[in-house]
């Protein structure tokens, strides 16, 4: 039986092999199994040729494994936030050569939904050998509370009557309840050393974008120059906008003489006197009242207000506005309409999709331009604090290396 295969198995080696030919018939499956290289062992010459024999046997034997088997582990790659993506030419791609100002925005999103769930994911695995991080339980939110929120958040009303809100306003106050408590054993973890992290969020893209006929908070002068410019893309119908009203107004307060703030105007398709709206505080602008009759509009309540030309003026007159006939006749005009759709088209040729957006930065106002990071939505304080922050310690960088 052994002999039949090894026959079979043998034909395509020459009839007086020697080591050599072996090798070759092992590592070509012409002697695939064990029997044959038994009686194979018989053609060999003994002594010296048997021990060059098994030292091929074992190579040819060893070789059939993979190289990674014996090798030692790959190194546990680290994260990185600007990778190569490709190399053109053997020159390296990376992903900031991509970036633009709509992908950055979407990174950044991605990044918050991945810091998130990090923090979840830890907080799972270290509650194994630290129980102790279980002591206390996320907060419940009450029907108080609840009311509470509907009553003093801005723009909230006017999204429905609080029956319609309760159960979103509750799912959202839980969410925050529950961010709050991961964020508080998260930085717990933190301070003990339980953790180390690795994740970073994507590299600044800085998008340049014009003031132009933006409407400046204070007024400009070589005194006071202010380095730092926070530029708002807004629309007067948008809930959002209408939420971070007072964290800008607060901020104006804060940085009065470090930071210059600007307000163009871009109102979505979709709020139907959004745009018209634009236009009345351009005509407030006419007479020096450009904010005075942006607060007032931003604290109007849309379940009681019907757009009509009457009740424009009404409001223009309750922002201050003196003439009101040239204000009437600005307004039923159109005159600022040119004015706004440029806001519009700049806004949207920066990558703007959404309201509010703001762009803060370094201020060049010379070519009258704004360079910095551009984000969206109704940006807490702290986020506001921290990168006007980074951008005033970079002018005063900025400030004594030109000295």
């Amino acid at each position: 039986m052994r002999d039949n295969n090894c026959v079979g198995l043998l034909k395509d080696v020459p009839a007086k092999a020697g080591t050599t030919d072996f090798f070759f018939g092992v590592r070509n499956n012409l002697i695939p199994n064990r029997f044959c290289v038994v009686n194979f062992i018989d053609f060999i010459p003994r002594q010296k040729g048997r021990v060059v024999f098994s030292f091929l046997l074992a190579l040819a034997f060893f070789s059939t494994f993979s190289p990674n088997l014996f090798a030692d582990p790959a190194p546990v790659q680290l994260y990185t936030n600007n990778p190569v993506v490709a190399t053109v030419d053997g020159e390296p791609l990376m992903m900031s050569d991509l970036k633009n100002a709509r992908m950055h925005d979407a990174m950044y999103q991605l990044h918050e939904m991945q810091s998130r769930a990090l923090k979840e994911k830890i907080l799972q695995q270290l509650v194994k050998n630290h129980p102790e991080l279980l002591k206390d339980e996320v907060h419940e939110v009450t029907d108080k509370e609840i009311s509470r929120f509907y009553e003093n958040t801005p723009g909230v009303k006017e999204l429905g009557n609080p029956e319609q809100m309760k159960d979103e306003i509750r799912e959202y106050l839980e969410r925050a309840y529950k961010d709050s408590y991961i964020e508080k054993k998260y930085q717990l973890a933190l301070k003990k050393k339980w953790v180390k992290i690795y994740l970073k969020p994507p590299n600044d893209f800085r998008v340049v974008a014009d003031v132009n006929s933006a409407m400046l908070w204070a007024k400009e002068n070589d005194k006071n120059f202010r380095k730092v410019f926070l530029l708002e893309y807004s629309d007067f119908q948008c809930p959002f906008c209408k939420r971070v009203q007072e964290t800008l107004k607060t901020l104006r307060q804060t940085y009065s003489k470090e930071v210059q703030f600007g307000y163009r105007h871009f109102p979505l398709p979709f709020h139907k006197e959004a745009e018209i709206f634009a236009e009345a505080v351009e005509c407030a602008r006419d007479q020096g009242r450009f904010w005075e009759m942006q607060s007032v509009l931003y604290d109007l309540s849309d379940d009681s207000f019907a757009l009509t030309e009457v009740e424009l003026v009404r409001l223009a007159k309750q922002a201050g506005v003196k003439n009101l006939k040239d204000f009437q006749t600005c307004s039923k005009n159109r005159k600022y309409q040119t004015r706004v759709a440029q806001d519009i088209r700049e806004g949207a040729r920066l990558g703007i999709q959404g309201t509010p957006t703001f762009i803060l930065g370094l201020y060049d106002m010379e070519n009258g331009t704004v360079s910095g990071e551009m984000f969206s939505g109704a940006v807490s304080s702290d986020k506001f604090v921290e990168v006007i922050e980074k951008y005033l310690s970079l002018s005063r960088v900025e400030a004594k290396l030109v000295r």
